[in-house]
């Protein structure tokens, strides 16, 4: 028997050397199988060789029995699976490919844009965007999104509905409050768009998911409210080496900004290498926010994810938009990388 197990270990690691198939390697146990319980059979019970292999067909028979039932308990998976992933495929539109005739006529005004086209719009149905915050920047960025047919798109927050979101997070509605932000976003893009993918995350973004979930998508997009997660979020899309937007809110200011080191742009870390103490900073329940200006930041996010997938234009990479919606105002302002970040700099790149 140890002979037999032996011989099988044999093949099976010779063929991966070799880079034999999977099945091949299998066929070949198989056929090994088949010899052993042949001579089992036919041998004499005292013959030298029927004892080497293990001395008695039983052994091999029960093994055999075991075999089939695996084969067919996978047999029988693979069969449910395919008809849970034809299902699926039924019922979601696809996110590639021709578009129907009701998304041509939807997306219209995109496609006789010279700068984004049937081309760009098929870029973004094939695109793939993670929003994280379903609050004042992502409500209206995943609504943006959606609309424009960003094909897939991922939410993540931890949060619930709360009254006090509805003066602008407007992507929510009052018969939501006490639901996660995530299915109440997801049940509004949806219905907005049904010809996208929305995939929502009803969690907090942590180190230990942030980079298996950053590497499903090709873009990120923070709409979060706290340093802690922005600087893991700016950290995940370095090593992934994906492009970042990022924006932020206080009272009657808000500010976007491209940060995208993978294209020589600098990172969140480079402009901002500490968070600042919490009373030069305070969250928008403490300072106030005017209600329509998570609108206007959030709509120049989704801008720049549609330019940064379609190619058009140029991207706030190395620069920062800042509006100051109180005196109608808005400025730009150059950014550089910095050699000695701790995120993106030279010594990270070679260590």
């Amino acid at each position: 028997m140890v002979l037999v197990l032996g011989l099988a270990a044999v093949l099976w690691g010779a063929g991966a050397i070799m880079k034999v198939p999977t099945r091949a390697r299998w066929n070949m146990i198989g056929l090994l199988y088949v010899v052993v319980l042949a001579l089992q059979v036919a041998l004499p019970d005292a013959h030298p060789v029927r004892l080497a292999t293990g001395e008695s067909p039983d052994f091999w028979l029960i093994l055999g029995g075991f075999a089939v039932l695996v084969y067919a308990y996978r047999l029988v998976l693979r069969r449910l699976r395919a008809r849970v992933e034809a299902a699926e495929a039924k019922a979601e539109p696809k996110q590639t490919g021709a578009f129907t005739d009701t998304e041509l006529n939807r997306y219209a005004r995109h496609i006789v844009l010279r700068e984004v086209g049937g081309t760009g719009q098929k870029a973004l149905k094939a695109a793939r965007v993670l929003v994280v915050g379903a609050g004042g920047l992502g409500a209206p960025v995943l609504q943006y999104l959606a609309a424009a047919g960003v094909g897939t798109i991922g939410v993540i927050d931890d949060d619930l509905v709360e009254n006090a979101n509805l003066q602008r997070q407007v992507i929510h509605t009052d018969v939501q409050i006490g639901t996660p932000k995530v299915f109440s976003a997801h049940a509004a893009m949806q219905a907005q768009n049904p010809f996208v993918k929305v995939r929502p995350y009803h969690r907090c973004l942590t180190p230990d998911i942030v980079d298996e979930l950053f590497a499903d998508f090709d873009l990120v997009i923070d709409g979060t409210d706290n340093f802690d997660t922005r600087y893991l979020v700016n950290a995940a899309a370095v090593r992934a080496g994906l492009p970042l937007i990022s924006g932020a809110l206080t009272q009657w200011e808000g500010q976007v900004s491209v940060f995208d080191p993978a294209r020589d742009a600098p990172c969140y870390a480079c402009v901002f290498p500490e968070a600042p103490a919490p009373e030069l900073a305070p969250s928008c329940a403490e300072a106030g926010v005017i209600g329509p200006l998570p609108g206007v930041v959030g709509s120049m996010m989704a801008v720049e994810a549609i330019k940064l997938i379609t190619g058009a234009g140029a991207p706030l990479r190395g620069e920062m938009v800042i509006y100051d919606a109180l005196y109608g105002e808005s400025r730009k302002i150059a950014l550089k990388r910095r050699p000695d970040c701790t995120t993106c700099g030279s010594a990270v790149a070679a260590g």
